[in-house]
């Protein structure tokens, strides 16, 4: 299980965040009333998936004995009503034949986050005694 804590701070919408050992704040910018001590949560959220995609290219590509060198995943979120759009840009450094560069870009679609993004899932929210 994975556990991760959210505290309201004392700004206007600031919320300190704690994962395992470390510290994060999260926030809105201005023009939303916020005073921009962090990222938003889309931001964050368009965060875990570009990290989750490039560990695991690199985890495949380094059990395949590829030569890559590099991974640079580009994100963008657009609201759209009724068909919201996440975007992901993959840039992959080294030696790579063009069906290497696509089978990795097929392996990122696999990666536990965007998998957990695109599959039905269930969130519960409960009130704490």
């Amino acid at each position: 299980m994975t556990a991760v804590r959210i505290t309201s701070n004392d700004s206007r919408y600031g919320q300190e965040v704690t994962i395992r050992q470390f510290q994060l704040q999260a926030d809105e910018p201005p023009p939303l009333g916020g005073d921009d001590a962090g990222p938003t949560p889309v931001e964050l959220l368009l965060t875990s998936l570009g990290t989750c995609k490039a560990i695991t290219l690199q985890m495949y590509a380094e059990r395949k004995g590829w030569s890559l060198a590099q991974v640079t995943v580009d994100l963008t979120y657009e609201s759209r009503p009724g068909d919201p759009v996440i975007t992901a840009h993959l840039t992959l450094g080294g030696d790579l034949t063009d069906e290497q560069r696509q089978r990795l870009r097929d392996i990122s679609d696999r990666c536990p986050v965007h998998k957990l993004l695109t599959y039905p899932l269930s969130i519960q929210t409960q009130l704490a005694d």
